[in-house]
């Protein structure tokens, strides 16, 4: 309750146990790339070595971070959203 005071929604998959609810189309957009976008996170984590338990500094942390950003941005293969020409046409008509 707390959380939806603050605005904050929690947005999960729905089971077989629980009673069915509306949700926005964003968010069952999100939802069906929930695959996709924990690729990744889990990427940026554990590729990179970005996620480190013990920084002594502000310093540290941020080299480690900027680090690892650079290195999954210098990788060759990434994940990506396979966009085809037409919506990519369609995006920039939009933007």
């Amino acid at each position: 309750e707390d959380l939806k005071m603050e605005g904050i929604t929690w947005v999960t998959g729905q089971r077989k146990s629980m009673k069915p609810k509306l949700l926005a189309a964003w968010d069952r957009a999100m939802l069906a790339k929930r695959f996709i976008i924990e690729t990744i996170n889990d990427q940026l984590k554990n590729i990179t070595q970005i996620e480190h338990s013990r920084h002594r500094s502000l310093h540290e942390f941020m080299l480690n971070l900027l680090g690892g950003l650079i290195g999954y941005c210098l990788k060759p293969k990434r994940p990506s959203l396979n966009i085809s020409n037409t919506e990519k046409t369609g995006l920039q008509v939009m933007a």
